[in-house]
C-alpha cells in the first residue's frame, strides 16, 4: 500500500471524501436577505461555506431550484450570478456564519436549522456549485469579497467546531494559492492538517518536528532559492540553445525572477533543448513559503530557532496561530499566556506577563512584523498578510485565535465577536512594522486599532473561564492578577504609542 509513498509524500486534499456529518444542524442559506459581502466564507472554519459566481452557461444548466437563489453579482463588465452554497455533510454546526451574516433590515441570509430540515434540492443545489462551477478570478484578493472568490485549497478539516485558527490557514491558500508551501509545526494545526489519510489541504505541505519547524521552512527557502540559481546558471550556460524567438523569455527570468516572467517560461519550458531544465519545471515559479504553528512553538519550544531565522535576511514567511495556550494539550500555559489566566500548569492563575513577541521581532529592524485579529479587521488581516508576502525578507505575523480552552461565554460561535471586544478593550492591538517605509523616511509602525477602552478590560476578561474561574478557585490572588494582566497590557499600548509617534 506504500510503495508509491516510499519518499513520504501523499496525496493532498483527501477530506473532502469524508462527508463526516457530524453535525446536528447547519446554515439555511436565504438569497433574499444577502448582500453578498462575503464573510460567512470568511469566518467558517471548515470551507463549508461558499460564495459562488456563475457564467450564463452554468447558471443555465443549474438546476431548476437553484435558480431561485441566483441574483446579479454586481460585479462590472461581467455577466455573472451570485449565490451562496453549503457543503452540508461537512458542517460542524458552529453558526459563526449565521453570527457574522449582517443581513437586510434585521433579516440573517444565513440561520441555523435542524438539518433535518434541509431538503433534497438543497443537496443536490449544493452539490452542482461544489463540483460543477468554475472559479472566476475577477476580484482581486484585495478584499474580503474578492479573496473569497478564490476556492480554498485548505477545506473540511478535522479540527473543532468553531476553531479560530483554521480561518486564517484557509485565508493564507485563497490569498497565495498554488505558489504556497507550508513548513507546519507539531501541534493542534499539524493534527487537523495532516491526520493521514486525510488531508484538507491542496497545496505542498509538510510537518517536521514541534522545535525545528523555524528552521525546517527556512532550509525550505535556501532549498527553493539553490534550485531558481540551478535554473538561472542552466539558462546562461545554454542561451545559445534555445529559439531566437525565445530567448528574450528565458534571458527576462534569469535578469529577474518574478510572477510575469516566471510564467512565461514556464509555458515553452516543455519544448525546450536544456534536458536539464525540463526536470525542474516545477520549481520555475515563486514559491510563497510559509512556517505555521501555534504560540507553544513560536513562543516556548521553537523559539530559539524562529529567532534564528528572522535574525537571516531571507524571505520566509511566519504565521503565529496565537490561542495563549498550548491548545493541543488540552490547555497547557505559554509564554503566550497573559497573567491570571488560568492553564494547565497555571491552576491558580499565571503571574508573569505575556511575552512580547512582536516587540522583540520588531527590535531586528529589518523584520515585517504584523497582529492581526480576523473578527476585529478582517481588511487588516489580508492587508498584513499580502504585506509579508510580498516583503522580501523574514516576515512575522501574529494571528489571534480563539480557542475552546479559553471557555468563551457563549462558546466558539462568538469567536469573532470576542477577537473585536479584545482589541477594543486593548487585551490585544493590531499593527504593521513595515521596514520598507522607513527607507521612504515614514515610521515603520502602524497601529491600525484605535486608542483602547481599558475601562472594558476586566468585563472582557470576565467572559472567559479562564480568567473568570480566579474568583473561585484563587479568591484571594483573583483582583491582583486581572489587574497586572490589564496593567501589562496598558504599558504594552504605551510602548507602541510611543514608537507610533
Amino acid at each position: 500500500k506504500f510503495l508509491n509513498s516510499s519518499d513520504g509524500s501523499l496525496e493532498a486534499g483527501t477530506s473532502k471524501r469524508e462527508k463526516r456529518n457530524i453535525s446536528d444542524t447547519c446554515p439555511h442559506y436565504d438569497s433574499e436577505n444577502c448582500i453578498n459581502c462575503g464573510l460567512c466564507s470568511l469566518v467558517c472554519p471548515h470551507a463549508v461555506v461558499r460564495p459562488f459566481l456563475l457564467d450564463e452557461n452554468e447558471a443555465l444548466d443549474a438546476p431548476d431550484t437553484l435558480a431561485s437563489k441566483l441574483m446579479d453579482a454586481k460585479i462590472k463588465d461581467c455577466n455573472l450570478k451570485y449565490t451562496i452554497g453549503i457543503s452540508y455533510p461537512d458542517c460542524t454546526g458552529c453558526s459563526l456564519c449565521s453570527n457574522i451574516c449582517p443581513g437586510k433590515k434585521g433579516k440573517k441570509a444565513l440561520t441555523m436549522v435542524d438539518k433535518d430540515q434541509i431538503t433534497r434540492d438543497e443537496y443536490v443545489n449544493s452539490n452542482y456549485l461544489f463540483n460543477e462551477v468554475t472559479e472566476k478570478r475577477v476580484m482581486t484578493t484585495d478584499t474580503v469579497k474578492g479573496s473569497q472568490f478564490r476556492t480554498p485549497k485548505f477545506e473540511f478539516s478535522g479540527a473543532c467546531s468553531g476553531c479560530g485558527e483554521t480561518p486564517y490557514l484557509k485565508l493564507l491558500t485563497q490569498l497565495f494559492g498554488d505558489n504556497l508551501v507550508i513548513a507546519n509545526a507539531t501541534g493542534c494545526s499539524s493534527i487537523y492538517g495532516a491526520s493521514n489519510p486525510s488531508s484538507p489541504y491542496s497545496v505542498p505541505w509538510a510537518n517536521s518536528l514541534f522545535e525545528d519547524n523555524a528552521e525546517f521552512g527556512y532550509g525550505m527557502r535556501i532549498a527553493d532559492d539553490a534550485l531558481k540559481n540551478r535554473i538561472v546558471t542552466l539558462i546562461n550556460d545554454n542561451i545559445d540553445k534555445v529559439k531566437k524567438s525565445e530567448a528574450k523569455i528565458y534571458k527576462a527570468y534569469a535578469a529577474d525572477i518574478n510572477i510575469e516572467t516566471a510564467d512565461k517560461l514556464y509555458n515553452i519550458v516543455d519544448n525546450t533543448k536544456i534536458d536539464e531544465l525540463k526536470s525542474l519545471k516545477s520549481f520555475i515559479k515563486p514559491k510563497s513559503i510559509w512556517t505555521v504553528g501555534g504560540d507553544g512553538w513560536a513562543y516556548d519550544i521553537g523559539y530559539g530557532g524562529l529567532d534564528h531565522v528572522i535574525a537571516n535576511n531571507e524571505n520566509v514567511n511566519i504565521l503565529v496561530l496565537d490561542t495563549e495556550v498550548y491548545s493541543n494539550t488540552g490547555g497547557q500555559s505559554s509564554k503566550s499566556s497573559q497573567a491570571g489566566s488560568i492553564a494547565k500548569f497555571t491552576a491558580g492563575g499565571k503571574t508573569g506577563a505575556k511575552k512580547d513577541l512582536a516587540q522583540i521581532a520588531m527590535a531586528y529592524g529589518h523584520v515585517y512584523v504584523a497582529q492581526i485579529a480576523m473578527g476585529a479587521n478582517p481588511a487588516q488581516t489580508i492587508k498584513a498578510m499580502k504585506e509579508a508576502e510580498s516583503y522580501d525578507g523574514p516576515s512575522l505575523i501574529i494571528a489571534y485565535a480563539p480557542c475552546q480552552a479559553h471557555g468563551i461565554k457563549g462558546g466558539l460561535a462568538n469567536h469573532q465577536a470576542e477577537q473585536k471586544r479584545a482589541i477594543d478593550c486593548g487585551y490585544f492591538n493590531l499593527l504593521r512594522y513595515d521596514p520598507r517605509l522607513e527607507e521612504q523616511g515614514k515610521n515603520p509602525l502602524q497601529l491600525d486599532s484605535k486608542t483602547p477602552n481599558f475601562d472594558g478590560f476586566k468585563d472582557y476578561l470576565l467572559g472567559e473561564n479562564r480568567f473568570s474561574q480566579l474568583l473561585k478557585v484563587n479568591p484571594e490572588h483573583a483582583e491582583q492578577l486581572m489587574a497586572k494582566c490589564q496593567a501589562d497590557a496598558q504599558k504594552r499600548r504605551a510602548r507602541l504609542e510611543k514608537m507610533a509617534q
